[in-house]
């Protein structure tokens, strides 16, 4: 055989051999980059890319290699979804790697995150098949353990929403009574003294005044006279109105022995204009328009009297329908009404629940920091006013504050039931699925609530549970709270951080060890030693959870565990 013919067949059977017919080598560690890594939870789960570079002369071209992430941590390991890649001989639609260039593979990852996956370890798994025979290949490390950081957003720390009382302890009422004067006249009549509005008003007066519960505040006199006329007449004619009413008015307290009432002012206004423009607006007269034109138009009030006069058509009308009104002296009387003070209240509610209001039932809540008083008051509102859905929902924050999740839900549904608009049990109802980790039910109900102030906390959490984290900013605002610390934290905003975790009224054991998470990650081993063991202080369970905790690899703790 000819010598060139001969090297040829064999330089090609060596090509073939190295291409196509030996098996494939094991990978190489660093032939693989894994972002991020180590690992971070990222709502409810672990998700990276690896990303790998095969290197020229390596990918086999009749192989296809399938190639499996696994997670491993104590004693036990989460394969994830596999990816296959193919040779060139291969038939398949999988991505072919060249055997001459090699080539780039992505291979994403994602677990659902446990706790144990702090301490982990990220392999990839091959295994090879060659026209029908299979092997698997060593396994290659390709990250180390699982930040941890995002998953300390609880929804347990979020606050369930009140629905408020209205409760208030002073009341004010303000009784009204006119009396009316014939045109020019200033002359108090008796038809007026002893109308019926005049009579209901002096019985108010000396009702408040025999109660213990109430108080005078103010009388009040407006007197006015109608726009019709010279001004100055009018101004004259509104300040007898005025004098002859409060002298009556005088005699009367005198006379029903009222002497505690505040004060009593009188005021005298010429023409009332203002008085005229309304009830002109409110009436049926034809050119109403027209006189309200007038009124814009014209500011003095010798000149609007002149115009108006001018309308021939219409002011017979006016001075039978609109003017007789609105010569008149205005009796006010201001009286506060005084209800139960806190300690009678709480008598009231230890001895006789059913005779306090169903607000004053749910303002003596407010008036103990006791949640088992706290239940027993709610409670008791449910029965004493079953209809009203506050002290169901109420009741709710109770038992969702003590752990009874499920009583708290129920109590919240039944809050829906009686009041299906109240946004304070749809939102407290999603706080609730969101401990569960019905995500579609929490939001579901959070859109029902929109608009009440206590759901940027709620929502927050939500989004943080959901990885978007950049909502859950947003959601918190100025929110002061651990959960808003975490999210500012985790968009790596550590001046906000601190400024939100030095304004918790009462940090916790959460508090400290964000506060320390937030010293590792701006290289703070001070911040870190002595806010960890703050925090240890107040939960030692924390111990562990910072041994185990990637955020503090850096720094030697051992000192504070």
């Amino acid at each position: 055989m000819d010598k060139k013919i001969a090297f040829s067949v064999l330089l090609g059977s060596a090509v073939m051999l190295t291409g196509c017919g030996k098996k494939m080598n094991q990978f190489a560690a660093d032939y693989f980059t894994t972002n991020p890594n180590p690992l971070e939870v990222v709502g409810q789960n672990v998700p990276a890319t690896v990303t790998g570079n095969i290197p020229p002369k390596f990918f086999v071209k009749n192989a296809t290699v399938t190639v499996t992430p696994y997670l491993t941590f104590d004693n036990q390991e989460v394969a994830g979804n596999s990816m296959t890649f193919q040779g060139e001989k291969v038939r398949g639609n999988n991505r072919v790697i060249s055997y001459d260039n090699g080539g780039t593979v992505t291979i994403p990852v994602n677990y659902v995150y446990q706790p144990e996956m702090q301490r982990s370890e990220l392999y990839l798994g091959f295994t090879v098949d060659q026209k029908g025979k299979q092997y698997v290949l060593p396994r290659v490390k390709v990250a180390d353990g699982v930040i941890a950081t995002a998953a300390i957003a609880d929804a347990a720390s979020v606050d369930p929403a009140i629905a408020p009382d209205k409760f208030q302890r002073i009341i004010n009422e303000k009784y009204k009574a006119d009396i009316l004067f014939l045109i020019n006249v200033a002359n108090l009549r008796d038809s007026q003294l002893n109308s019926a509005e005049m009579k209901a008003w002096n019985e108010n007066v000396a009702a408040a005044n025999a109660d213990k519960n109430r108080e005078i505040k103010e009388l009040n006199i407006e007197s006015y006279a109608s726009p019709d006329g010279p001004y100055a007449f009018n101004t004259q004619l509104a300040e007898k109105r005025e004098t002859n009413t409060k002298g009556y008015l005088e005699k009367k307290l005198k006379k029903d022995n009222i002497t505690e009432f505040g004060e009593l002012t009188a005021n005298f206004t010429p023409e009332d204009w203002e008085g005229f423009q309304k009830l002109v607006s409110e009436s049926n007269i034809q050119d109403k328009d027209l006189i309200l034109s007038v009124l814009k138009m014209y500011q003095d009030p010798e000149v609007r009297d002149r115009e108006i006069r001018n309308m021939t058509s219409v002011f017979d009308e006016l001075a039978e329908t609109i003017l007789p009104r609105l010569r008149y002296s205005r009796l006010t009387a201001s009286v506060d009404v005084i209800g139960k003070s806190d300690a009678e209240i709480n008598q009231a509610f230890d001895t006789n629940p059913s005779s306090l209001t169903v607000d004053e039932l749910l303002y003596a809540a407010t008036l103990t920091d006791d949640l088992n008083r706290q239940k027993a008051i709610y409670t008791a509102a449910t029965k004493v006013y079953p209809n009203d859905f506050r002290g169901f929902n109420n009741l709710g924050n109770v038992l969702y504050q003590q752990g009874d999740y499920d009583g708290a839900m129920n109590a919240f549904k039944k809050a829906s039931s009686i009041n299906p608009a109240s946004a304070e049990a749809q939102m407290n109802q999603g706080l609730v699925a969101l401990l569960n980790n019905d995500f579609k039910a929490a939001n579901q109900a959070f859109g029902k609530a929109g608009g009440l102030p206590e759901l940027g906390s709620a929502l927050g959490v939500y989004y943080l549970q959901q990885g978007d984290v950049n909502a859950a900013v947003k959601a918190f605002g100025n929110d002061k709270s651990n959960n808003a610390a975490l999210a500012q934290l985790l968009s790596k905003d550590y001046s906000k951080a601190k400024t939100t975790l030095s304004a918790i009224q009462n940090p916790d054991a959460t508090t400290y060890y964000l506060m320390a998470v937030l010293g590792a990650r701006t290289n703070n081993e001070q911040t870190v030693l002595s806010n960890l063991r703050q925090a240890i202080k107040l939960d030692n369970s924390l111990a562990k959870q910072a041994a185990n905790d990637l955020e503090f690899s850096r720094f030697n703790i051992s000192s504070v565990l």
